[in-house]
């Protein structure tokens, strides 16, 4: 008599056995996100509430102003708030004279370019309002009378003419109430 061997189940009869990754959820994948948004949440968070992410950064423009001063009279703002940064300053000699260009942001976060020059008006005026800048009224500080022009798309220009140089305010022809201020303050 020989040895009677158990019956082998055959491979269709057996249940099929998910790897660990089929047998994954939706749940798993959920919780795997947070894992890895909630670190990031928080880096944000920390970047901008402790290390002021959001605000601008600022420059020092006391060397291109000074280069500036050599070559013309230049108007410098006094009395603007800690809420008004200087985030770039750039002195240049072109063509027919020198420029002093400021940028700023205001307090509402938006742009505002400070520009002064000893070129001649007929040429800087164009040149940073754009050939379809139109004069549209004027505006009155105890030290000036500016000109209000409206320059290329969405902005407004106040410009104030004097023997030496030429001051360009543009920013955001919204809301011209924080040109107005600089203008005020130079």
């Amino acid at each position: 008599m020989g040895i009677v061997e158990p019956a082998s189940e055959s491979p269709a009869a057996a249940s099929p056995r998910l790897s660990p990754r089929e047998g994954r959820r939706p749940r798993d994948m959920i919780l795997s996100l947070l894992v890895l948004l909630v670190p990031i949440a928080l880096f944000l968070t920390f970047y901008r509430v402790v290390l002021e992410g959001d605000r601008p950064i600022a420059v020092d423009p006391t060397s291109s102003i000074e280069l500036a001063t050599r070559e013309f009279p230049v108007a410098q703002p006094a009395g603007l708030g800690d809420d008004w940064h200087v985030t770039s300053a750039n002195f240049r000699r072109e063509d027919g004279g020198a420029t002093l260009r400021l940028g700023y942001v205001d307090p509402d976060g938006r742009p505002i370019l400070l520009v002064q020059s000893n070129v001649a008006p007929a040429t800087l005026v164009p040149a940073e309002v754009g050939p379809q800048g139109e004069r549209i009224g004027a505006y009155r500080t105890d030290e000036r009378t500016w000109m209000r022009y409206r320059g290329r798309e969405s902005e407004t220009a106040l410009i104030a003419t004097e023997q030496a140089s030429t001051i360009v305010i543009i920013g955001d022809g919204a809301d011209t109430t924080n040109l107005e201020k600089l203008a005020a303050a130079l």
